[in-house]
Order: C-alpha cells, then structure tokens, then sequence
C-alpha cells in the first residue's frame, strides 16, 4: 500500500572544517517512515526530484507530496515533474511549521539524536552516519506515535516453532523471520 502523503524538507548542518551541508529528508505520513535522506553539499530541484523519482520507482506513486514553498519545492521543474506523474502538491503556508508536522517533528528528532551529538570530519563520514541513522529510526529505534514500535521493523516478533511430537512449543523453541 502506498501512503496518501508523503513529507519532504531541508535540513542544514556543518562538517568540522565549518563548510556547510544540507538533508533533503522524506517522511511517509502514515508509516512515520523516513523514506531518504540525501545529504549533499548543494541540494538543488534536480536533486528533488532525483530523490523522488527513485522512491516513486520503489514505492509507488503516493496521492500528495507536501513541503514548504522554500525555491527547490516551488521550482516550476519540481512541479512540473511531480504533476507530470500524478501526484498533487500540497504547499504550507509560509511560517506554518505545524502543517509539516511530521517532517518537523522527524527533523527535530534528527538534530537532537544525531547533528548535535555527531561532529562530522567530512561529508562522506556524515553521508555514512546519517544513512546508518536513518536506518536506525526506521527499524530499531521505538516511536510514540506507532505504541513504541519502529515503523519498518527488520524482524518480526517471535512465534512458535513446530513442536516435535506434539509437544508445546517452549520459549527457547521460538524464531524470528527476517522480513529483509
């Protein structure tokens, strides 16, 4: 099932020689799953849409995108790509975070779990860290909003093992499916 919404925004952080880099995070609304994380020096609307038309090719085609009206969201070539293949754009209004609720509160969660604890020696080493992160708050790490569970667990909870002769299974007799 491809979800109704999907969220994507910036975020901005620097590696320790204090040059600049920035994130172009997608965060699926229903699933809470951060879907990429590029991380580039220079994000421009081709990586938008670069980044989009690899997760619309591996996850489908959501109904609506929705971002802020910052210039690589509004570039008449992102729009014109993302009406192109379908999907409706849904632009908050200026200064109001809260309509990009989910993106926000990920975005937040970033900085204070990784970008304020992490100095990064160069952009390869952040583009590792972040993506090993990303991975991370997608399958590990519990979320609040989905009753402590990750949103794209790797491993399913444990269920019994055929017992041998008719006996009941014993919690050592238990596996877990590996779902990647």
């Amino acid at each position: 099932m491809v979800s109704e919404t999907w969220y994507y925004d910036f975020v901005e952080d620097r590696t320790r020689d204090g040059r600049r880099f920035r994130m172009l995070n997608v965060v699926d609304e229903f699933t809470r799953e951060c879907l990429a994380i590029r991380v580039g020096r220079q994000l421009r609307a081709a990586d938008v849409i670069d980044v989009l038309s690899d997760l619309f090719i591996l996850r489908g085609v959501p109904g609506h995108v929705r971002s802020d009206n910052g210039p690589e969201f509004a570039a008449t070539a992102v729009k014109g790509w993302i009406s192109g293949v379908g999907v409706r754009t849904a632009f908050i209004e200026p200064g109001s975070l809260w309509e990009n609720g989910y993106v926000e509160s990920f975005n937040g969660k970033l900085r204070d779990e990784l970008l304020n604890a992490e100095v990064f020696n160069t952009l390869a080493e952040a583009k590792v860290l972040i993506e090993a992160w990303r991975r991370h708050y997608n399958t590990v790490r519990p979320h609040s909003s989905l009753h402590y569970r990750p949103p794209a667990p790797e491993v399913l909870l444990p269920s019994p093992l055929p017992s041998p002769a008719g006996h009941p299974p014993t919690s050592s007799g238990q596996a877990a499916a590996m779902l990647h």
